[in-house]
């Protein structure tokens, strides 16, 4: 039989332009292998053993954390969460998903081969994944981490070709699975970059190029020392008081009633005394972050002193609200949040045990001791009928949940307090984990929040344990919490500037 058309030629399709792909692959790597690379040879081995499940990103994210500013920090986090999932992605769908067998090391060099040979499937690569995906999510949070962590992520995907252990394609697909994990992770937890505070409404200001006007308080129990110096660097005229906690609160009233601009250096009990004078003497604050949280600093936008020195220098402020508790001849302000019931016995508890064991045991030991107590700590009447609360949180703004990231406020001037009540019942450790879950819900089974503008409290029982900013106070009878619209005028960096 003689067939007018060729039936053993492969028709046109999919099938074809696959092989296609695949043979300039092949290709590829032989040019690759083919290449004399003589400052890659004593380099570029060494690399890839050290991306060896992650060990060289975790040695680099431990390296950015040493640095000990908050956006390092967070840039390690976010890098070490985006290479979580790329691995996780690659090891469970994409290597059973194409079962690729690796290169042929025949036109590779012998002195570029690996010592000890990959076992698993070729595609994708997973170090080109972990190192895209590292460097990915360092440079979402912090483009100057990220600048730095580039070329080696690239030298990293380069050398699995340059061993013979990847065809290039399996090297490119890791990348961009890679660069995609870390893309979903800022979909979960966005960075600070997506949630800038509103720069309203701004203040006026003056501006102090140098820092003359400025006295800085600095609590030195906080380890401010490297803090307070790199911004007498960037103000070299601003006069600077360190001092024991102790003396904090004297030397603030000192320093605000000859100051131009009230400064403070410490954790959030330093800088909760630090607002309440600069509102009663009517004079701006700069904030310079130095305890452990430091939550008022950072969601008004001030990280370090590299932001502060820049918002003092170009006269850059904004007004924010400051809450007010009084009742039974007590009075406090807060600028974070207050709170009755479990947190402030706990907060009790870790003060009377930290001096024995140390700050976090004595959180440890203080919460457990709170929350197998036999009792609820706080009651309210609703339609005549009292119920028991576990806690009841009044924030100085609307807290937000951004994703699975912890809560925080974007807007310190709305002129809410947002209130969020813990129920009582059996089992608080789960109940406060429930509602934290919860998150901004306005009602759950576990809990319930409102956003309200003034709070008032009655039949309040003595003894009742209040936590204002860190710091922990008793009420009782009647307690009235109220706000202070836009009272007290802050520096801070103004975006766009």
């Amino acid at each position: 039989m003689s067939p007018d058309a060729d039936l053993t030629a492969r028709r046109p399709g999919p099938r074809l332009l696959r092989d296609s792909l695949l043979a300039l692959d092949s290709r590829l790597f032989d040019f690759a292998a083919g290449r004399h690379w003589p400052a890659a040879e004593p380099v570029l081995p060494r690399l890839s053993r050290s991306a060896n499940h992650g060990v060289l990103w975790f040695a680099t994210a431990a390296a950015m954390a040493a640095s000990r500013t908050p956006r390092s920090r967070r840039a390690a986090a976010r890098g070490l969460a985006s290479l979580t999932l790329a691995s996780l992605t690659i090891n469970t769908l994409g290597k059973r998903s194409v079962r690729r067998t690796r290169p042929v090391l025949d036109p590779v060099p012998l002195v570029r081969q690996l010592k000890r040979q990959p076992i698993t499937t070729s595609f994708p690569s997973g170090h080109a994944a972990s190192a895209a995906a590292f460097a990915t999510g360092v440079a979402l949070e912090s483009p100057t981490w990220g600048a730095a962590v580039a070329p080696v992520a690239w030298s990293v995907a380069l050398s699995r070709v340059y061993t013979g252990v990847h065809f290039p394609s399996d090297v490119l697909a890791g990348a961009a699975l890679g660069a995609g994990a870390a893309f979903a992770v800022r979909g979960l937890v966005p960075t600070r970059a997506q949630v800038v505070p509103p720069a309203r409404p701004r203040a006026q200001v003056p501006a102090l190029p140098d820092g003359e006007g400025l006295v800085m308080v600095a609590n030195t129990a906080s380890g401010t020392a490297d803090r307070v110096r790199a911004l007498h660097d960037g103000l070299p005229l601003a006069e600077i008081v360190e001092c024991e906690p102790r003396d904090v609160r004297a030397e603030l009233e000192k320093a605000a009633a000859r100051a131009t601009v009230l400064g403070v250096c410490g954790g959030d009990g330093t800088v909760n005394a630090a607002a309440e004078i600069a509102l009663r003497h009517g004079v701006p604050l700069a904030v310079l972050p130095g305890g452990t949280l430091n939550h008022f600093a950072y969601d008004l936008g001030v990280e370090g002193a590299r932001d502060l020195t820049r918002a003092v220098r170009q006269g850059e402020a904004v007004r924010v609200d400051a809450g007010r508790f009084s009742g039974d001849g007590r009075e406090g302000v807060f600028v974070n949040a207050c709170s009755l019931g479990v947190y402030p016995e706990l907060v009790r508890e870790r003060e009377r045990w930290s001096r024995r064991v140390g700050g976090w045991p004595a959180g440890v030991l203080g919460a457990l001791r709170v929350l197998r107590a036999d009792r609820h700590p706080l009651e309210a009447e609703f339609g005549g009928r009292a119920r028991p609360l576990w806690l009841l949180f009044v924030g100085n703004g609307t807290y937000h949940r951004m994703g699975l990231a912890p809560g925080r406020r974007t807007d310190l001037a709305d002129g809410r307090f947002d209130v969020r009540v813990v129920h009582g019942g059996r089992r608080p450790a789960l109940r406060l984990l429930a509602a934290a879950v919860a998150g901004p819900l306005t009602r759950s089974p576990a809990h319930a929040a409102v956003q309200v503008g003034r709070l008032h409290l009655s039949g309040v029982a003595p003894g009742t344990l209040l936590a204002y900013d860190g710091e922990v106070t008793e009420v009782e009878g009647e307690v009235t919490l109220e706000k202070l619209p836009e009272a007290l005028t802050v520096y801070r960096p103004l975006p766009g500037n």
